[in-house]
């Protein structure tokens, strides 16, 4: 399943050139697949689908499965195959979550026997967000991201996902983000009472994505994208992760009435639109 943010604070930048981050994320009902079966020779590895993704080594899904592998001193023999539905640099970790899968999947493919703890420290190592996608369905992550803590009950949701043609690079978006302080102490404030208080409807109403700056000075068509659909007065539009995906909140969850919604987007801005829930698992 991919995920959207539903919040996401940078609280700083690390030694090590990467940025704290402080981030809820919940998963979503949209899916890439992988199929695992025999293979004749190593690893093989295969893209096909909608949406494009590297179809070689430099794919997270043939990573994962290297790491895994190397790690556990196995050889074997795998055919693995990505049927890739959810488009890369949109924010929606559709890549970690490949990751996470293929991790899980040949763990129990290869009856390997890795306890989580194990499967999450290879997540750890392979991106910030894979990590998640071994828990879930819904999380506040901190550190680079690796770090989970589960959040009790469902938070059950309908939004309208808004796809622009965008690739957007979470490299850039992280390069040229300009902290303020002021801002995370504000949000982080308000986010943690919101969480103590289990009422992520409100926290996820804040639409608090202290990388909207750095992505919309980027890729300005962006801002003119969210700026068409809060013209519209439907709800809370929020960008997910570092972009280019954005997310209407409407307060109806009835399906014709964001079918309706739905289209209106897609007409007004131009941009690919989908009806999602949150993901159960």
């Amino acid at each position: 399943p991919a995920k959207i943010n539903l919040s996401l604070l940078i609280a700083g930048k690390r030694p090590d050139g990467y940025h704290d981050i402080e981030t809820v994320m919940a998963k979503i009902n949209w899916f890439d697949e992988i199929s695992i079966r025999p293979g004749e020779a190593g690893i093989e590895f295969a893209c096909q689908g909608p949406c494009w993704a590297p179809g070689d080594q430099t794919n997270l899904v043939y990573k994962a499965a290297d790491l895994i592998l190397s790690d556990c001193g196995r050889k074997a023999n795998v055919r693995l195959t990505l049927t890739k539905n959810i488009p890369a640099g949109s924010g929606l970790g559709s890549g970690s979550s490949d990751a996470a899968a293929t991790l899980a999947g040949l763990n129990t493919y290869l009856n390997l026997g890795l306890p989580k703890p194990r499967l999450m420290d290879l997540a750890s190592r392979l991106g910030s967000d894979v990590a998640f996608f071994l828990n879930g369905p819904l999380a506040y992550c901190t550190g680079r991201g690796e770090r989970i803590s589960a959040l009790p009950g469902e938070f059950a949701f309908a939004v309208v996902l808004i796809l622009p043609n965008i690739n957007s690079s979470t490299k850039e978006v992280y390069a040229h983000y300009a902290h303020d302080p002021v801002l995370y102490r504000r949000l982080r404030d308000r986010i943690a009472t919101h969480i103590d208080e289990n009422r992520i409807d409100l926290l996820a109403g804040m639409c608090a994505n202290m990388l909207e700056g750095s992505c919309f000075r980027l890729y300005e068509e962006l801002g003119d994208v969210k700026e068409a659909v809060q013209r519209l007065g439907l709800g809370p539009v929020c960008l997910s992760g570092s972009g280019s995906a954005m997310f209407c909140l409407p307060a109806s969850t009835d399906a014709h009435r964001l079918d309706s919604l739905r289209d209106l987007i897609a007409e007004r801005t131009g941009c690919k639109t989908i009806v999602v829930r949150n993901n159960p698992w």
